[in-house]
């Protein structure tokens, strides 16, 4: 009983033989997927499309993704199995993101359910999924809550659905949803802790208190509550047990905060950073807790981060000028507006920016490569000369730089420099076709007459000039 064997018989098209040494070969592998798939073929060879079907399901559990499988599946089941077909179609299509078309068959398939509730519950699950990640949430919450209405539902859909009434904004909702859980029997410590999480948001500290099992959430109760002193001692008792919990330290930053000790808080906060950086709720603590402070400059700007994890931009931006009217001498913060500006597609104020972040930093070679291509998106010729000129100096071997000036002052007509900058180019750049068209271009420049000329914006400036 060797592969080998199998294979033999397989390549001599001894298929029943072939077929039956692969199967002692799976008892004794059964997880060998190579083997599992000569058997599913050998099955639909040997037209033992019942058998075929379980070796390729089979794979599926180790491989939900092997579109394959899928496809002989959908083989099998076409003239026999709607239903099973339909739901073979709209995996495949999920397993390749094609989510509409996996939509429309698992539509498809609940139309071949017959009175099976319990492959009803499970499409109509699915369907479920499919709409939220394809961003339609009214449509989710119709097919989560037609998957409550049946007698055999899974846990996960009240929790499904209590997520999406938070994300319309309808928290009573999300928590009706949990507490029908329980009273259908789903008591369980995964639903109970969501449900007091969705008091808290309720604003009902109390029943979030009564519910939950875990000590941080009691904690945070009591400071909800207002009932800090218990709250702090017993935030004390648990420090050992929770020093290396981030929501430890938020809770000790929001007694702190609520206190008004705001350098303690300020410090809890940073602990929590440790552990979960750069998110929203670190920056969001910080902004208030500054606002304590009376730092304006500092609450802007965190408001502003606090905004740009959330993906609010515009606002971002909003609060991180808010801040620079405060200080604007903050080099992260003058770059970070740049940044944002230039995203956001205002390409004049980003500019004014990069400006500002060149006069503070000179040698910032990212704010003069900026400066350069908004020169030469304006046309403005010589300006972006000079911030090459800037950077070159800055980065002696930047390459692109370099032929772009040489490029530069061959169209400003400024021969000595356009020589220069080739020959410089030249200088550490390997052997090409194109260097040996510069080469070329170098021969002709060093034997022409050329006359510098004005630029469009130097005519500009000599006109108003007047």
């Amino acid at each position: 009983m060797t592969l080998q064997t199998a294979e033999q018989f397989e390549e001599n098209e001894q298929y029943e033989e072939a077929y039956e040494e692969y199967k002692n070969l799976y008892a004794k592998k059964p997880e060998d997927l190579s083997i599992l798939e000569r058997l599913g073929h050998l099955a639909m060879v040997l037209d033992k499309k019942d058998e075929a079907a379980e070796y390729y399901t089979k794979m599926l559990e180790f491989d939900a993704t092997n579109t394959l499988c899928y496809e002989q599946l959908m083989d099998i089941y076409v003239t026999t199995d709607k239903y099973k077909y339909y739901v073979c179609r709209g995996n495949m299509h999920n397993v390749t993101h094609q989510y509409e078309h996996a939509i429309n068959d698992f539509k498809k398939a609940l139309n071949h359910v017959d009175d099976d509730h319990q492959k009803a519950c499970s499409t109509r699950f699915v369907l479920g999924t499919l709409y939220e990640q394809t961003g339609n949430p009214t449509r989710a919450i119709d097919e989560y809550l037609k998957v409550l209405d049946f007698e055999h539902k899974p846990q996960d859909a009240y929790i499904r659905l209590a997520n999406l009434y938070v994300q319309e904004d309808a928290v009573p909702s999300a928590v009706e949803t949990l507490e029908r859980a329980i009273k259908e029997g789903f008591d369980t410590d995964n639903i109970r802790e969501n449900l007091a999480n969705l008091y808290l948001k309720n604003n009902q500290p109390q029943k979030a208190g009564e519910i939950t099992n875990d000590e941080l959430t009691k904690i945070k109760c009591l400071l909800t509550e207002g009932k800090t002193t218990e709250a702090i001692e017993r935030l004390n008792k648990s420090e050992e047990k929770y020093k290396n919990t981030p929501k430890f330290y938020a809770l000790k930053a929001e007694y702190y905060y609520l206190e008004k000790d705001f350098d303690k808080a300020l410090a809890a906060v940073e602990q929590y950073d440790k552990f979960q950086p750069n998110t929203a709720l670190a920056y969001q603590m910080k902004a208030l807790i500054y606002e304590g402070k009376n730092d304006e400059f500092n609450s802007y700007l965190n408001w502003g981060k606090y905004n740009l994890v959330r993906g609010n931009k515009d606002i971002a931006i909003n609060e991180f000028l808010n801040a620079y009217q405060i200080k604007e001498d903050d080099v992260s913060l003058v770059n970070t507006l740049a940044v944002l500006l230039e995203q956001s597609g205002d390409k004049n104020h980003a500019f004014e920016f990069y400006e500002k972040l060149h006069k503070l930093e000179p040698e910032n070679k990212t704010a003069l490569q900026k400066l350069a291509d908004f020169r030469e998106s304006i046309g403005d010729d010589r300006m972006e000369a000079e911030y090459l000129e800037k950077l070159v100096q800055l980065d002696k071997r930047n390459a692109n730089a370099i032929k772009r000036l040489a490029k530069l002052y061959e169209k400003l007509r400024d021969k000595e420099n356009a020589i220069k900058y080739y020959e410089k180019y030249l200088s550490f750049t390997p052997q090409s076709e194109e260097t040996e068209q510069i080469r070329r271009k170098l021969n002709k420049l060093e034997n022409t007459e050329m006359v510098q000329e004005e630029g469009l914006i130097d005519k500009i400036m000599r006109f108003f000039n007047k």
